[in-house]
């Protein structure tokens, strides 16, 4: 009987083959890319997709690469243990999609950057880039072998996939259509895998309003347990969720991952005009907004179905990350074929931000590591490189996920420093584009400054977690279960430290609320930066390059208000007109003969 416990069923053979069709598909759109552009070997091709995208697509994809999936079996069960303040999360996606476009995408777009790390050498010198570009390598490699772990090990507990088996299919996968079809393959297939998401997601409330009556009544079950309660307006920086921390820190921390993260900052600079690349954030934007939504009303109606028999107290389930799979088997099994769906959506997730990984792995490898040392090579030994390293860089990732299967609890600590890392580098891109007066010697070490204090609450919060009274967990039954069982679960047991007694700092310091990570290591980093600049003489260059910073004429208020003189439209076409031309592998005879258009129309 549904939402009543016990042991759920386990896939049947239509199961198998949806979700088998799903993958194999993801794997031909890769196939037909490669096919397709055999004739374009160029790096630019492979890593950028020859800068020619459009706007929906790589909206697409850049809202399958935020949808992990951890994101997609991780949301649902926040709604359903702490309500839906992670609703308020939208109005972060909007500061952060408005921050994105407006002021990090046209400079990166007029630099014609592959690399988003080569501003750092542009800003401030060669061994500062090198570092980011580290920090990214080894942050995106162990991030990514987690999110290739994490769903696994819940999936594998609730549906009996073989969990070693589907670990490796799914690096084998990601390799297959990355090193074939490049960035165009990643884009189309992140497209198909958003798809299957939000039609897993669809499943699942559906047959849930279906079973409870209605969304009225999931939503009364939700509004009596406490869910509904979205804002809590207290301004105590130890409480998890907050109105302040989700919109003040959250919009920070998402800003720190699109802006300057690569495999982001990848996909919005292969856009072929600057209009689409603006364009490709807000339209990911309203797909956030309703990813988010979906995720939530997943949550809401798991608790409508157990809440008078929670399977985490119950014993039926060992994490919180199992409780959609969970109810997947329980109310959706009927329908053969539609858990299939499910575990498709799920792994969807994977592929998409492995791919996503993958890809901008092997751009930055190139572009900071390879082309600026061996500059004359060949464009065919590129090419092989290229997809030498996308074949290096899954097995890697998939090397990480063994190495994610020892973590045990230390698991969530490993994605949080994950977070904690973009703060502080936000922080440094923030001082080069905003202030002339920072030099590599403030930028180096406020940016350490900012990620020794980030690094320090971080695992501090691990080691100590905050209390309930800090993280607000809501209350749960078990007075309707049936039966009650005895989970075991294939986590490895590790050595725990005593939290028996705490230290003074565990209820202050540590206890800060994870959102706030990000905005904490790019303020430390800022100030800091800015006062060893000034002590040690501050930016003593002539002259720097005013594509280096932030113009006034690159936000949207300001361009379409702006009235342009005749003299300035050499300078200002490409930007200020339309939006953008050709991106940045445009030609200086492209440019003049778009010139001549403009001066022709005036």
């Amino acid at each position: 009987m549904v939402g009543t416990g016990g042991p759920v069923a386990t896939f049947s053979v239509w199961d198998y083959v949806v979700f088998a069709g799903i993958i194999l598909v993801a794997a031909g759109i890769g196939l037909f890319q490669a096919i397709r552009g055999r004739k374009e070997t160029s790096s630019a091709e492979f890593l950028l997709g020859g800068r020619q995208m459009t706007a929906v697509p790589v909206a697409m994809s850049l809202t399958a690469s935020f949808m992990s999936g951890i994101t997609v079996i991780g949301t649902p069960a926040e709604a359903y243990r702490f309500g839906t303040a992670f609703w308020i999360f939208g109005i972060s996606y909007s500061i952060m999609s408005a921050v994105t476009a407006e002021i990090f995408v046209p400079l990166f777009y007029r630099l014609g950057i592959t690399s988003a790390y080569e501003y750092l050498e542009m800003r401030f010198s060669r061994p500062i880039r090198v570092i980011g570009t580290s920090m990214y390598i080894v942050q995106t490699a162990l991030y990514t072998g987690l999110v290739i772990y994490a769903p696994a090990l819940a999936l594998n507990q609730i549906t009996g996939l073989d969990l070693w088996g589907v670990l490796v299919a799914t690096g084998v996968v990601c390799i297959v259509y990355c090193t074939l079809g490049g960035l165009k393959a990643v884009i189309w297939t992140d497209v198909l895998q958003m798809v299957v998401m939000l039609a897993g997601f669809v499943a699942v409330i559906a047959r849930g309003a279906v079973l409870q009556g209605g969304l009225t009544n999931i939503f009364q079950d939700a509004r009596e347990g406490g869910r509904l309660e979205t804002f809590d307006f207290d301004p105590d920086p130890l409480k998890r969720h907050t109105f302040w921390t989700i919109v003040v820190g959250g919009s920070v921390m998402w800003v720190s991952i699109y802006s300057i993260n690569q495999s982001q900052v990848q996909r919005y600079i292969s856009c072929k005009t600057l209009g689409h690349a603006k364009m490709s954030l807000y339209v990911n934007m309203v797909g956030l907004w309703v990813t988010v939504s979906l995720a939530m009303l997943s949550g809401l109606t798991m608790y409508s179905i157990y809440k008078n028999c929670d399977p985490l107290t119950n014993g039926d389930i060992g994490t919180p990350d199992q409780l959609l799979p969970y109810l997947v088997m329980d109310i959706l099994a009927v329908y053969p074929g539609i858990p299939g769906l499910f575990v498709a959506a799920a792994y969807s997730g994977t592929l998409s931000t492995v791919s996503s990984s993958i890809n901008a792995l092997v751009a930055v490898t190139m572009e900071d590591f390879i082309v600026p040392f061996w500059k004359n090579l060949p464009q065919k030994q590129i090419s092989w490189m290229n997809m030498g390293l996308s074949v290096f860089f899954g097995a890697l990732c998939i090397g990480m996920a063994g190495v994610a299967s020892m973590m045990g609890s230390v698991l969530q600590a490993a994605l949080s420093i994950f977070g904690m890392i973009s703060g502080p580098l936000l922080g440094l891109y923030l001082l080069g584009m905003l202030f002339r007066t920072t030099n590599s010697v403030g930028g180096l070490v406020g940016m350490i400054i900012g990620l020794v204090l980030t690094l320090w609450v971080g695992i501090g919060g691990q080691i100590y977690p905050p209390t309930a009274e800090k993280t607000n967990p809501l209350p749960l039954s078990t007075e309707g279960c049936i039966t009650n069982q005895t989970f075991t679960t294939t986590i490895p047991v590790t050595s725990q430290p005593d939290v028996s007694v705490r230290p003074p700092l565990a209820d202050t310091w540590y206890s800060l609320s994870y959102v706030y990570f990000s905005l904490l290591g790019t303020l430390t980093t800022i100030v800091s930066g800015l006062l060893v600049s000034i002590i040690t003489g501050g930016c003593k260059q002539e002259k720097l390059n005013s594509n280096l910073f932030v113009r006034k004429n690159d936000l949207i208020c300001f361009s379409c208000f702006s009235k342009h003189k005749v003299a300035d439209i050499t300078e200002k076409a490409a930007t200020d007109f339309d939006m953008g031309v050709d991106n940045a592998a445009f030609t200086e005879t492209d440019v003049m003969s778009k010139v001549s258009e403009k001066v022709t129309k005036l």
